[in-house]
């Protein structure tokens, strides 16, 4: 299940920002790979498996996630004040569910 993944790979995760993505506790810049089924989907939190540098820093094997489910699988990691949604801020168009 996708929680049974976030729960072992909740260090991988990132949100969608204006630009692209940022990792979630390092705000590093990072792209959803082109071939990636969820690449022209856009949705908001993704967790990855792995990043790949070619000419920008691709995340590879994504999954749409629900933010708050980091919380639940890593309280110890995550505090609720960097999952905040920002749904209240404005997003680009037809970017981010």
């Amino acid at each position: 299940s996708p929680q049974a993944i976030t729960a072992g790979f909740f260090y991988h995760t990132a949100r969608l920002a204006r630009g692209g993505y940022r990792t979630v506790k390092h705000q590093q810049p990072v792209f959803i790979h082109p071939n990636s089924a969820l690449f022209a989907l856009q949705p908001r939190w993704v967790l990855y498996h792995e990043l790949v540098c070619t000419s920008k820093e691709f995340m590879r094997q994504v999954i749409e996630i629900d933010s708050s489910w980091l919380l639940e699988v890593a309280p110890h990691y995550y505090q609720a004040k960097e999952l905040e949604d920002g749904s209240g801020r404005k997003m680009p168009k037809k970017t981010g569910k």
